[in-house]
């Protein structure tokens, strides 16, 4: 029963993760777009542990990506996400253990949430760049250099994006920590 219960909910952040990131969609001018998807992806790994947060974040944000018409980016976007889920949620449950008191998960939420956001706009920033320089038609040292120089524009959105990310995770914790399972799953 407990196996089923967290699988159950890991199919339900998965479908909460592509829906927040495919309801409120902000342009770029990058031709990307932020959203509220990485407070889920966030809390997926925070709530139902590395693993299990990595299914969760990286297969709802990639479906988000096909539903969207980024299908091109679907299959970076299911590494980048889960790594980033799996990194959070590991950095929380350790750091959970360093600090004491009230702030403990506040604290343990924006240090893991700001490294595996970190990840997340290195990954996104170095599939681009090897994005750019193949769709060149030659990979080499120049359109490297050249995709390079493109992706670097999306640094900015993708750090925004997981600043809004770890603000929504910091927001949301405390109502989802009402839950018993939640709670938890936090706990292991």
């Amino acid at each position: 029963m407990k196996n089923t219960k967290k699988l159950v909910v890991t199919a339900l952040m998965a479908a909460l993760t592509c829906i927040a990131t495919m309801i409120i969609k902000i342009p770029t001018p990058t031709f990307g777009y932020i959203h509220l998807g990485d407070g889920f992806v966030l809390l997926s790994g925070i709530i139902l542990g590395p693993v299990s947060g990595a299914f969760a974040a990286g297969i709802g944000s990639m479906f988000a990506d096909i539903f969207s018409g980024y299908v091109s980016w679907a299959p970076a976007t299911l590494i980048i996400k889960a790594l980033t889920a799996l990194l959070a949620g590991f950095l929380f449950r350790k750091f959970q253990k360093l600090f004491n008191g009230n702030t403990a998960k506040y604290a343990s939420i924006l240090l893991g949430g700001l490294i595996g956001e970190a990840l997340m706009v290195f990954g996104y920033f170095a599939y681009e760049a090897v994005l750019a320089a193949l769709a060149s038609g030659a990979f080499n040292s120049t359109t490297l250099a050249a995709g390079i120089a493109s992706s670097a524009t999306g640094i900015p959105f993708n750090i925004i994006q997981g600043v809004v990310g770890i603000v929504i995770s910091i927001l949301l914790l405390p109502i989802l920590m009402k839950i018993n399972d939640v709670k938890e799953w936090i706990s292991e």
